[in-house]
């Protein structure tokens, strides 16, 4: 019996998400736990596996289609030994679309008249031109002639890359109905005026961005305390692990970064009124010091979480770090490697930026900003000498933390980072 191919839920409260490309096509054969498409929800891309063995019999929703609804049949896998008669009840026209309209729900057809004017080898007067719901409205946005478009989808079905791919080959348009749909609003550059813009949809992870951190600077009080934290030890002691690391098994190599995640995890620790989120019945301060660590990835920054830092060593939690950066960059994490979390350290230093202070991640109470380790003035016993500072800001939501909470939280770091060998106790 054929097997419904669902969009599966991989997190808490999601609804949909963005189909983004099969990586299958129709008749190709699959184990269980073969990737079958990737999908896009407004954490990371990730990967859909197959549950069974077969054959991927019919793709019933194209690769490019976003908005599609937890639970949706997009496709269907033929088990071993079925033939195609058993697809005959599911039809590809079941694919969502963003339009609630019926008749965005079929390819589209391009009359005969409107086709005339430009066909193509592709094309010919009694062929049906068929494009995914997401090209016929990017084609509408950039004045693109979907009839001149060679589809890359199932059945040369046109998808939102193929019309993207075209863009730069379009010619200008003379037809004052298609100007009409391609015009900017008002308020925008526009090409009368000598700019040249270019626009890129938003992904469904870059909405989200958007949408959490305006809401955490408009909703959320933000204050900021700074501190500069002397790391002369901590470099040396640094260097001195990471030649111990060339040799040990595993092999590991430490950043600054880590020490101040794992400075950040004892500090917490100490201090826990900063471990904590505002609901307005209470205050939920966590048992667990889970700290996020920012990510920058191609499709928006990201924050997937090192769970129980405090009770992981130094190389331990180096290599954690490492590996969610890593996965995270590769669009390979899981949902549980970005859930939950209680603190976040966004660390701007390795492009050379001395201090900045971020906005908090919520439903979070603090982000901790780190700068550029610098060669900077610094007084030793009435002295003027060099010294290696790094500078901190700690963004924390008033409503959660007090000023002098905050204080101490980062005398609580700057003491531990200073004094390295604290860390080792």
């Amino acid at each position: 019996m054929a097997i419904e191919i669902e969009l599966p839920s991989v997190a808490a409260g999601m609804e949909e998400a963005t189909l983004v490309r099969w990586v299958k096509v129709e008749g190709d054969k699959v184990s269980k736990g073969d990737t079958l498409a990737e999908m896009e929800t407004d954490k990371a891309v990730m990967e859909m596996e197959a549950e069974a063995d077969g054959v991927l019999g019919r793709i019933l929703v194209p690769g490019g289609t976003e908005g599609v609804t937890v639970g949706t049949v997009i496709g269907v896998l033929l088990e071993p030994g079925e033939d195609e008669s058993a697809l005959a009840s599911f039809q590809a026209s079941s694919a969502p679309a963003a339009d609630a309209s019926p008749a965005a729900l079929e390819p589209e057809t391009i009359p005969e008249t409107r086709a005339a004017a430009k066909l193509t080898p592709q094309h010919s007067h009694s062929e049906r031109i068929l494009a995914s719901p997401l090209a016929k409205r990017l084609a509408t946005k950039y004045g693109v002639d979907l009839t001149s478009v060679q589809g890359s989808g199932p059945h040369s079905r046109i998808v939102r890359v193929d019309v993207e791919r075209s863009r730069g080959s379009v010619p200008a348009q003379a037809d004052s109905t298609v100007e009409a749909l391609a015009a900017k609003p008002a308020a925008e550059p526009s090409n009368t005026e000598g700019t040249r813009v270019e626009r890129i949809p938003n992904s469904s992870m870059r909405k989200t961005i958007a949408r959490r951190l305006a809401e955490s600077k408009q909703q959320v009080p933000h204050f900021y305390l700074t501190i500069d934290c002397l790391l002369d030890d901590l470099l040396e002691l640094r260097e001195r692990l990471n030649a111990k690391g060339e040799r040990a098994e595993p092999r590991y190599r430490l950043s600054v970064n880590d020490f101040v995640a794992f400075a950040a995890a004892r500090a917490l620790r100490r201090v826990p009124e900063v471990n904590a989120s505002w609901r307005d019945e209470a205050i939920l301060q966590y048992r667990d010091v889970d700290i996020c660590v920012a990510v920058a990835t191609a499709g928006g920054l990201v924050t997937p979480v090192v769970c129980e830092a405090d009770r992981k060593g130094l190389a331990t939690l180096s290599s954690e770090i490492r590996e969610l950066a890593h996965r995270a960059r590769d669009g390979k994490l899981a949902p549980a490697d970005y859930q939950g979390g209680g603190f976040t350290i966004s660390n701007l230093g390795m492009y050379g930026v001395r201090e900045f202070a971020a906005i908090i991640n919520p439903p979070q109470a603090a982000i901790l900003a780190v700068g550029a380790v610098e060669k900077r003035p610094v007084v030793r016993e009435d002295q003027l000498a060099v010294g290696n500072l790094m500078t901190l800001t700690l963004s924390a939501d008033h409503r959660v933390v007090d000023g002098a909470v905050g204080a101490r939280f980062l005398a609580e770091l700057k003491a531990l980072l200073e004094d390295p060998l604290e860390l080792l106790v």
